[in-house]
């Protein structure tokens, strides 16, 4: 193929930016070993600016030439395909997608409105149901009253442990643990600070099981699941997901899982992708829980750092990333 000049972009405005910044890596390594790419890194900081490691600003204008912003009139760098590393808005949300769009820049990942309908936990759950994909049981709220509480305390008595959880963001960001009998109003405000939308969920203590999903060599790949393991007292938080400190364990292949859950996992991951047309790549997480599988959620841009699951999973599965990611920027 000719040589494409291909942005990468990472961080973003969300509170994984700095994990963007660290998953990026993954993909700048891959990419230095593809001789007809070159590569254009910019990072979206937490105020919207497109900035170089220099720190000069940049804009990509609709032509899609990326120029210096204080160059106004210069033609700058022509374009040929993004690639969003961006975990939270504007990546993970669809509004990079949709600008990509519009302007008709070939992108890696998800389009614009499967990765809004996948990061919004309401929509995803709604999708998954019609879908014949089993979730947790739920509602959801869309203002914070006094009905949206007594609806949720009414939940509570039925269910007893329920997680509270911002609809709109990612890596267990918003997400509150209320056991049963406690009050659920400091977890509501806290939430609705974060999102319009609020999820309730009965509370599960399963395993947690993922797959990556992918195309590779133009077919839908599912790898075999893999499973995070969290200290008992906690659940899978932003911290436990990222920090030095961590005591969650990962596995890239689960252990004492039986052939009839791996095959309900898989047809699950496969309804899921074609149905909420899936672009590229996804990591679909599961709960099995009593012998039974349940949707957790879905992640259109999964991470790339040292101790991310969907490089390991895929790479596991018998591909090369290398070889996965030239495929896709090869065809866009």
């Amino acid at each position: 193929m000719k040589k494409k000049n291909v942005l990468l972009l990472c961080g973003g405005g969300s509170s994984e930016h700095e994990v963007s910044l660290r998953s990026v890596k993954y993909y700048e390594d891959c990419m230095a070993k593809m001789p007809n790419v070159n590569t254009i890194k910019i990072e979206i900081d937490k105020q919207g600016q497109w900035v170089d490691a220099s720190g000069k600003r940049y804009l990509l204008d609709g032509k899609r030439f990326l120029r210096a912003f204080e160059q106004d009139g210069a033609p700058g760098t022509l374009i040929d395909v993004a690639i969003p590393c961006i975990h939270g808005y504007p990546g993970e949300t669809g509004d990079l997608q949709s600008y990509f769009e519009m302007i008709n820049l070939p992108y890696f990942g998800c389009n614009s409105e499967t990765s809004k309908m996948c990061f919004n936990k309401i929509t995803t759950k709604m999708w998954a149901t019609a879908l014949g994909v089993a979730n947790t049981p739920y509602i959801f709220v869309s203002e914070n009253s006094e009905e949206s509480y007594k609806k949720v305390q009414e939940f509570q008595k039925t269910h007893g442990d329920i997680v509270i959880k911002a609809s709109n963001q990612g890596s267990s960001v918003g997400c509150y643990m209320i056991e049963a009998g406690k009050d659920t109003r400091k977890a509501l405000n806290d939430a609705f600070a974060l999102s319009p939308f609020v999820l309730i969920e009965k509370r599960m203590r399963p395993r947690e099981l993922e797959v990556s999903a992918y195309e590779y060599d133009g077919k839908l790949q599912i790898s075999y699941p893999g499973e995070i393991v969290t200290p008992s007292s906690t659940f899978y938080t932003y911290e436990e997901k990222y920090s030095s400190a961590s005591e969650s364990k990962t596995f890239v292949r689960a252990e004492n899982v039986t052939p009839e859950q791996v095959k309900t996992i898989t047809d699950y991951a496969t309804k899921l992708y074609h149905g909420l047309k899936i672009r590229h790549l996804s990591r679909i997480d599961f709960f099995l829980d009593d012998g039974k599988i349940y949707l957790n959620e879905i992640n259109t841009f999964p991470g790339s750092t040292s101790i991310s699951m969907f490089p390991k999973m895929l790479e596991a599965n018998g591909h090369s990333f290398v070889t996965y990611l030239e495929q896709h920027i090869a065809s866009l």
